[in-house]
């Protein structure tokens, strides 16, 4: 019987699956995020075997030398792991685990969620209903833009971004273009996707943005004042990746100066704070980090933790080990 500890409280049916494996299971009592020197103190000693950690758990040296020798795995309940010191775990022979592709749908839903719910001002119009204003049909109360048949820019051609890909071509007849790191011929041809060969040409030409990278130096601000400046007026910047990706003060002003029409982030650069006047923008839709956020995909997510976590227990290679950066 080996002796897991988590970080916090997920969805049973990941918990279940450890304990039917014969597990030890400690969960963090309080549903909250522990601070680092919470997390070290609840490890230090403890011998735990493995750790089942969340993306708001920050992994480096000083946590691995807590958790001590015998753990063998770090289960990270994500599908980025921006928030690890791979390096550093690797030199311990840790393995370190992510929660890939079962998401992908529900991002991707999510996605078009906030595509949609910008593009027709839906929380405007809900704020503006509930306040009592709404006193009757007028031709022009909260008109919006349509989605269909614009042009979608995708940043990041992994799984989701492939996925959003295929629902803007395929359901709403858009154009789609998109720029990543690597040009995807069999794409193209499935989807009539077109690849930009800079982010600039993406920028200039969209009518909606939609940012699915990885969190890394190379992509931290990728977005930044003078990116935001090539975008088109009309264009919404559309994010459910990390926040990061995005400077969000220059966001701010875009949006306060009409720099672009709109954006809908589902992360933030300082989460779970806010910049300062994001809050306050009528042209902004915020959502708290919930796009992977169904029962089902929650529930899979912590299974597919937990069987990154008997597979490393039982000798085995982990379904999901991390071994290079992370696509989303």
């Amino acid at each position: 019987m080996a002796k897991i500890y988590i970080t916090r409280k997920i969805p049973e049916a990941g918990i279940i699956k450890l304990k039917n494996g014969g597990h030890e299971v400690t969960v963090n009592p309080d549903d909250r995020v522990l601070t680092k020197s919470e997390l070290i103190s609840a490890l230090e000693g403890k011998g735990y075997d493995a750790v089942l950690c969340l993306l708001t758990d920050h992994i480096d040296d000083e946590v691995f030398n807590a958790a001590g020798t015998q753990c063998k795995i770090f289960a990270n309940y994500a599908v980025g792991y921006d928030n690890i010191d791979v390096p550093a775990a690797e030199k311990r022979n840790i393995l370190i685990t992510n929660t890939p592709g079962v998401l992908t749908e529900t991002v991707a839903e999510h996605t078009f969620t906030l595509m949609l719910a910008i593009s027709h001002r839906i929380a405007e119009a809900d704020k503006f209903t509930r306040e009592g204003k709404y006193i009757g049909w007028a031709p022009e109360l909260l008109l919006g833009n349509d989605l269909s048949h614009k042009t979608v820019g995708i940043i990041g051609l992994g799984r989701i971004g492939s996925r959003v890909a295929y629902h803007a071509a395929k359901g709403f007849d858009c154009k789609v273009i998109y720029h990543d790191t690597t040009r995807n011929d069999t794409f193209e041809k499935e989807i009539g996707a077109e690849w930009k060969n800079t982010l600039e040409e993406l920028l200039k030409e969209a009518d909606y943005v939609s940012i699915h990278v990885p969190l890394l130096p190379a992509t931290k601000r990728l977005i930044n004042k003078e990116r935001l400046a090539i975008m088109k007026k009309s264009a919404y910047l559309i994010n459910t990746s990390r926040g990061p990706v995005i400077d969000e003060t220059a966001l701010v002003e875009a949006l306060k100066n009409k720099v672009i029409k709109g954006a809908a982030l589902d992360v933030f650069e300082d989460e779970p704070k806010l910049k300062p006047g994001l809050a306050d923008l009528p042209n902004v839709i915020l959502t708290p980090h919930i796009a992977s956020g169904t029962e089902e995909t929650r529930s899979k997510m912590a299974e597919m933790a937990a069987d990154n976590i008997i597979a490393a227990l039982a000798g085995e290679t982990p379904p999901q080990l991390v071994k290079s950066a992370p696509r989303v």
